[in-house]
């Protein structure tokens, strides 16, 4: 149980204050990405993976060590989780936006689609950790140290990919080409990098209040830190990825902002490892609790929804995979608040 945390009301002040600093952040940003995945050759999907999914990553990432290094287990681990399952979500608020065509139709990427195949694995790692409590490497799980591993080896791949592409998707009319018609600014390189990275670090703080403000409310409403985690301090850490991929997509970057949720949630799953690191009471994922199943098994549901409609590529409409997710995700809360 968490100590000194902030009382109730300043702590939901907090995270209202800190959801206007994220969302002023995060249009700056996708611009800012952009330009540099089109300078350094990484392509859209790749760049809002390295790019955009690290550092519209840091507000949730944040808030997660801040949550194991105050013992709250739950907490830090629903966040990652949470973080996933939301940002799933925003791409389906993104289709209402695009209404041209069905937006995972439109953004064809091999490349998102293998970051969702990697996501899945990745998210297969906490579960088999929370099977086997008996392993322990010091006080983290031996599981741990794969994440990183399988994280870095993903990046190889599509790295292969993008340079040796052995599959390529069918273009129609209702294919985005982003290559076309697209203006750089005439800011140097050096200064992009100094805005992504003064940008990250706004992003860091906030993401720090965010998540001493969702220990606050847990405390304050006495519900549990995985509801709290997956929930409420998710939907304000999670703000950059929205406001990115509502820009992106307005701009006509659909791959980038679609290659920004996916990459972003790969990028995600490297925090549990540091919320493992980070909670030195054991291994973090038997002390989160049974809930913590409930929201991996919903999570790697939305993916495996998200990673059908990036291959089936419905062509007009929302799609199924637009109705289901919602669906799903409101479903993975309500199943998590009942399961207590």
């Amino acid at each position: 149980m968490t100590t000194g945390t902030w009382p109730l009301v300043p702590s939901l002040i907090a995270l209202v204050a800190m959801a206007v600093v994220i969302v002023f952040a995060g249009v700056r940003l996708t611009r800012a990405a952009d330009e540099l995945a089109d300078r350094t050759g990484l392509g859209d999907a790749v760049g809002g993976a390295l790019l955009l999914g690290a550092v519209t990553s840091l507000p949730g990432n944040v808030t997660v060590l801040t949550g194991a290094l105050e013992g709250d287990a739950g907490f830090a681990l629903a966040n990652p989780i949470g973080g996933i399952a939301l940002q799933t979500v925003w791409l389906a608020v993104a289709d209402l936006v695009y209404r041209r065509a069905n937006l995972e139709h439109a953004a064809a990427s091999l490349e998102n689609v293998m970051q969702s195949v990697i996501l899945m694995a990745m998210l297969s790692l906490p579960v088999i950790a929370y099977s086997t409590p008996q392993l322990t490497l010091g006080w983290i799980h031996p599981v741990t140290l794969l994440i990183p591993i399988l994280y870095a080896y993903g990046l190889v791949l599509l790295r292969r990919m993008h340079d040796h592409p052995m599959w390529v998707p069918t273009h129609t009319s209702a294919t985005a080409d982003e290559d076309e018609d697209e203006e750089g600014s005439d800011r140097s390189t050096r200064r992009l990098w100094a805005t992504l990275a003064g940008l990250g670090l706004l992003v860091g703080v906030a993401g720090w209040i965010v998540g001493q403000a969702g220990l606050g409310v847990a405390a304050g409403t006495g519900l549990e830190g995985g509801i709290i985690g997956f929930t409420l301090t998710t939907a304000v850490s999670s703000l950059p990825e929205l406001v990115v991929l509502v820009t992106a997509v307005r701009m006509g970057q659909l791959t980038l902002g679609v290659g920004n949720i996916v990459g972003g949630n790969v990028f995600d799953m490297l925090m549990i490892a540091v919320a493992d690191i980070g909670y030195l009471e054991g291994p973090l994922y038997r002390a989160a609790g049974s809930t913590s199943l409930v929201l991996l098994g919903g999570t790697m549901l939305l993916i495996a929804v998200l990673t059908a409609g990036l291959v089936m590529r419905d062509r007009k409409g929302i799609g199924f995979e637009g109705l289901l997710i919602p669906v799903i995700y409101v479903a993975t809360v309500a199943l998590a608040v009942i399961s207590r």
